[in-house]
């Protein structure tokens, strides 16, 4: 995993964002140099349209979900997403390289190579995702433990990477019993140092059950860091590999003394500027989308197209969300507050629909000019839950230091919940989000939403 701008990344993803794009100049710029006719002064101009349409493509891919790290889809679904890529991809090439100032000729040839190098990265896409996955080199990791606590650490990592190369658990000095695969207990070769170098091991994480009377090796640890190898605590071991900060796993001195969370006033401000001009533009892009959406609520139950309902934003404060209705207007007569659920009957056939693609969420975007919302943050709930939820789920206030946004982590990566567990799991990704909050990882869950919407699989 490598660390860019407080998120973490898989580094064979960085390496395959780096291949297409490169491929997509290389390609080409080599048509232009094998030309013995071309001039050389329409080198510049070819490379920077490869660049735009690389960087494009860039997008395309990702929210296509082409860049996501997901073990258990199918060929037939990648090819899906390949050839959804490839009908914004073809047509995009032909019309950056039609404006290509050079003869007609050349610039048929080389937007014919553009062409094809896109062609080229869906097919590395595919190939990657599938038979390229066997080939990838892995971190070698050791487990210091084999309690329970390691146990989780094992299969979450397995989880989260099948072909992650764990090379097995080494117990620690105080535990006697062992929960983990006994084949994969590793015996001790000297100190825990000597081990970790023997066995070639770049990381180590640390998740032993008892920590207490001399159970944790300080000094063999450092020396394990001082030879190159990778130390980390289960918390930061879960931060990086799940994206979340498990609060089973972390305590105040951990979140209070490490690094994070740093809000500042000149990220809040470049934050608020990029909300207003997105805002402004998906207002814009999307009003048509919207206007049929009005009629067929209308159309299809009588109450009013919007709703609005108290949701709990910055600091505690309490306003307005505005949504388009997609339950009856007796969704709750009773009066009393209710999760919405998967399969919830309240909600209308339309409402159904709009829910799946999260059109119900764009008047959101009113919100969000007002300075009530951000374009990305934590999912705004209702005071009734907040207050029910502060009381049974650590840490859940935190939550409240950013402003609540349209999507977020938590919304791109967590199926449907409604329960005390589901809050939970949630938070654990809203936490890594205030925690590791940056423009860049904004734009990824802007991108990752986009994954969402076409595939109808997001979280709500």
């Amino acid at each position: 995993m490598i660390r860019i701008f407080s998120h973490y990344l898989h580094r064979q993803t960085l390496l395959q964002v780096f291949f297409d794009l490169g491929l997509i100049v290389f390609a080409v710029v080599a048509v232009v140099l094998s030309q013995e006719e071309a001039a050389s002064s329409v080198i510049p101009f070819v490379a920077s349209h490869g660049l735009s349409l690389a960087g494009c493509m860039f997008v395309i891919n990702s929210a296509s979900g082409l860049y996501q790290h997901v073990h258990n889809r199918s060929l037939t679904e990648s090819c899906a997403r390949a050839l959804l890529g490839l009908l914004f991809g073809l047509p995009l090439a032909y019309a950056i390289f039609s404006l290509l100032p050079v003869d007609p000729g050349h610039r048929q040839l080389v937007t014919f190579a553009a062409m094809l190098a896109v062609a080229a990265v869906m097919v590395h896409r595919v190939y990657a995702a599938h038979a390229g996955a066997q080939s990838r080199t892995r971190t070698r990791i050791l487990i210091f433990g084999s309690g329970a606590v390691a146990k989780t650490v094992g299969a979450t990592l397995k989880a989260a990477d099948p072909h992650a190369l764990i090379v097995g658990y080494l117990a620690g000095p105080n535990e006697e019993s062992s929960e983990v695969p006994a084949n994969e207990l590793i015996q001790a070769r000297g100190s825990l140092t000597d081990t970790a170098r023997s066995l070639g091991v770049d990381e180590i994480v640390v998740a032993l059950s008892e920590r207490r009377g001399g159970s944790m090796p300080l000094r063999q640890l450092l020396d394990c860091k001082l030879y190159g190898i990778r130390v980390v605590d289960i918390a930061t071991h879960f931060e990086k590999t799940l994206a979340q900060i498990k609060i089973s796993h972390v305590n105040a001195g951990w979140l209070i003394f490490g690094d994070g969370f740093n809000q500042g006033v000149f990220r809040t401000a470049v934050k608020r500027i990029c909300d207003i001009v997105f805002s402004s533009l998906i207002f814009v892009l999307t009003l048509p989308v919207m206007a049929v959406t009005a009629v067929l609520i209308k159309l299809e139950s009588k109450g009013p197209v919007l709703y609005q309902q108290e949701r709990v934003g910055l600091n505690g404060a309490v306003f307005k969300v505005i949504k388009f209705r997609s339950m009856r207007t007796d969704a709750e007569k009773d009066g009393k507050p209710r999760w919405a659920t998967l399969n919830d009957d309240r909600v209308t056939r339309v409402g159904r629909f709009i829910r799946k693609v999260r059109i119900d969420e764009l008047p959101q975007l009113i919100n969000v000019l007002r300075g009530e919302m951000s374009m990305v943050g934590p999912r705004p709930e209702r005071q009734f839950f907040v207050d029910d939820l502060v009381n049974k789920i650590p840490y859940f206030a935190v939550r409240h230091s950013v402003k609540p946004g349209v999507t977020g982590w938590a919304q791109v990566r967590y199926e449907y919940g409604s329960t005390v567990e589901d809050s939970i799991e949630k938070l654990q990704y809203d936490l890594y989000y205030v925690k590791n909050n940056s423009l860049f990882l904004d734009l990824l869950i802007m991108l990752e939403t986009v994954a969402v919407v076409l595939t109808g699989k997001g979280a709500r």
